[in-house]
C-alpha cells in the first residue's frame, strides 16, 4: 500500500525575519491548516497499518508493520504539539491585537486629558490673572472709601475749639437727627430739619448762623442719600449766611467749605472740589495754627483730591506734612498716624513706588506690635525674611517669631495694613508672601468688632 505524503511549504528562512505580524499571522495559519491535513493522513497511514498487522502471520513482518506503526505514531506526537504551539501563537497574537487595541484607546484618552489639562491650566491662569487685578481692585477701592470716611469724619470738639459751637437750641435736634439718620430712618430725619429751619428762620430770618447750621444737618442728610444736588445748594446757601455773619474766616465757615468740597468728591467734581479745600485748610491754619491736628485733618482731605487728580507730587507733600503734625501732636500711637501712613503708601502704590510703600506698612505694624506686646528686638527681620522668600520648611506660624501675635490686635488699622501689603507683595509676584500676610490678615479681622455707622457726628454742620 503506498500513499502520496501531503507536503508542506514553508516560507524561505532569509524572509522570516522582514515579516510583519499580519504575514506571520497568516504563515501560522498555512502552517496549521497543512499540520492538520499531515495529522489526519498520518492517523489513516496508521489505522491500515494497525488493520494490516491483523492480517500478517509471519513474525518479521508483524515487527517491521509495529515499528512504522511506532515511528508514525510519534510523528502524529509532534504534529499535534506544533498544532498546540500555532494554535498558542494565534492565542497570543489575538491577546496582543486586544492589548494594542486597548492601548491605542488609553492614548486617545491620554491626549484627550493632556488636551483638558492645558486648557484648564489656561482657565486657571486666566482666572488667577482675573482675580488679581480683582484685588488691586477691591484694595483700591477699599482706600479709596477709606479715604471718603476719613473725609467724612466729624471733628466737633476741634471746630469748638476753634471758636465755634453748635447753638445750645439746635443741640437736641442734632442729635436726634444723628440717631435717625445712622438708623437710615430719612423719613423722619428730613421732615423734623425742615421743620426746625422754617421754625428758625421765623422767629430769626434767613441770614442767621443758626439758619446756615440747620442748612448744613439737612445738606448732610440728603448727602448719605445721595441727593448730592439738593445738598450741593443748602450748602452753598449756608456758606453764604455764614460768610456774611461769621465773616470769611470763621471755623464754621471752614467747615462748610470743606463738607461742600467732601460732596463735590463724592460726585468726581475733583477740579472744583480742590479750591474748596484749600480755602478751608487756609482758615484752619490762619484759626488754629499751623500745626493743629485739624489741619492736618484737612490736609488728608486735600491730599486725597489732588490723588484722584494724579497730582502725587502735591499728594506726598500734604501727606508728609498731615504726618508730621500729627506724629508730633499726637504721638507715634496716634491712630490718625497709622492711617495717614497708609494714605501715603496708596499714594506710592499709584506711582509704582513700591519699596517706598513696604516701608511705611511695615512701620505700621512694627507700631501697632511694639504697642500691643513691646519690643521685638530683631523678631521682624527674622519675619520679614520668611515672609519674602520661600519657606524652608513647613514651620507653624508660631514659629515665626513674636511678630505673628501683632495679628492679633484688635485694629481695623492693623488689618487694612496687613491686606494693603499683602496686595502689595501678590503685585509684585511675591505670591507666598502675600498668601501669608492674608490669612495673617483674616485672623485679625476675626478679632476686629464691627465699626459704627459713619454718619454719626457728620450732621454737626462742622464736619471735619
Amino acid at each position: 500500500m503506498t500513499r502520496t505524503m501531503s507536503t508542506m511549504v514553508y516560507p524561505r528562512e532569509e524572509k522570516l525575519d522582514k515579516l510583519s505580524q499580519e504575514e506571520i499571522i497568516s504563515n501560522t495559519k498555512l502552517v496549521m491548516q497543512g499540520l492538520e491535513a499531515l495529522k489526519n493522513e498520518h492517523n489513516s497511514i496508521l489505522h491500515s497499518l494497525l488493520e494490516t498487522i491483523k492480517c500478517l502471520k509471519k513474525d518479521e513482518e508483524a515487527n517491521l508493520v509495529h515499528e512504522k506503526s511506532n515511528l508514525l505514531r510519534k510523528s502524529v506526537e509532534m504534529i499535534e504539539l506544533g498544532l498546540g504551539e500555532a494554535q498558542v501563537m494565534m492565542a497570543l497574537s489575538n491577546h496582543l491585537n486586544a492589548v494594542e487595541s486597548e492601548k491605542q484607546k488609553l492614548r486617545a484618552q491620554v491626549r484627550r486629558l493632556c488636551q483638558e489639562n492645558q486648557w484648564l491650566r489656561d482657565e486657571l491662569a486666566n482666572t488667577q490673572q482675573k482675580l488679581q487685578r480683582s484685588e488691586q481692585t477691591v484694595a483700591q477701592l477699599e482706600e479709596e472709601k477709606k479715604h471718603l470716611e476719613f473725609m467724612n469724619h466729624s471733628a466737633v470738639a476741634a471746630a469748638q475749639q476753634g471758636g465755634y459751637e453748635i447753638p445750645a437750641r439746635l443741640r437736641t435736634l442734632h442729635n436726634l437727627v444723628i440717631q435717625y439718620a445712622s438708623q437710615g430712618r430719612y423719613e423722619v430725619a428730613v421732615p423734623l430739619c425742615k421743620q426746625a429751619l422754617e421754625d428758625l428762620e421765623k422767629t430769626s430770618g434767613h441770614d442767621h448762623p443758626d439758619v446756615a447750621t440747620m442748612l448744613n444737618i439737612l445738606a448732610l442728610v440728603y448727602r448719605d442719600q445721595n441727593k448730592y444736588k439738593e445738598a450741593a445748594h443748602l450748602l452753598n446757601d449756608a456758606l453764604s449766611i455764614r460768610e456774611k455773619t461769621l465773616g470769611k474766616d470763621h471755623p464754621a465757615v471752614a467747615a462748610t467749605l470743606n463738607n461742600l468740597a467732601v460732596l463735590y468728591g463724592k460726585r468726581g467734581k475733583y477740579k472744583e472740589a480742590e479750591p474748596l479745600c484749600k480755602r478751608a485748610l487756609e482758615i484752619r491754619e490762619k484759626v488754629l495754627g499751623k500745626d493743629h491736628p485739624d489741619v492736618a485733618k484737612q490736609l488728608n482731605n486735600l491730599a486725597l483730591l489732588c490723588q484722584n487728580q494724579g497730582k502725587y507730587e502735591e499728594v506726598e507733600y500734604y501727606y508728609c506734612r498731615a504726618l508730621e503734625i500729627y506724629e508730633s501732636c499726637l504721638g507715634p500711637d496716634d491712630p490718625n498716624v497709622a492711617k495717614t501712613k497708609n494714605n501715603l503708601a496708596s499714594c506710592y502704590l499709584k506711582q509704582g513706588k513700591y519699596k517706598d510703600a513696604e516701608v511705611l506698612y511695615k512701620e505700621i505694624l512694627t507700631r501697632a506690635h511694639v504697642k500691643e506686646f513691646g519690643s521685638v528686638d530683631g523678631l521682624y527681620t527674622s519675619y520679614w525674611g520668611k515672609s519674602e522668600h520661600k519657606h524652608r520648611d513647613s514651620a507653624p506660624y508660631a514659629e515665626y517669631g513674636g511678630w505673628y501675635k501683632a495679628c492679633k490686635v484688635s485694629s481695623p488699622t492693623v488689618n487694612t495694613t496687613l491686606r494693603n501689603l499683602g496686595a502689595l507683595y501678590r503685585r509684585q509676584g511675591k505670591l507666598e508672601a502675600a498668601e501669608t500676610l492674608e490669612e495673617c490678615a483674616v485672623r485679625s479681622r476675626r478679632q476686629v468688632s464691627p465699626k459704627g455707622p459713619s454718619l454719626v457726628g457728620g450732621c454737626c454742620g462742622t464736619q471735619g
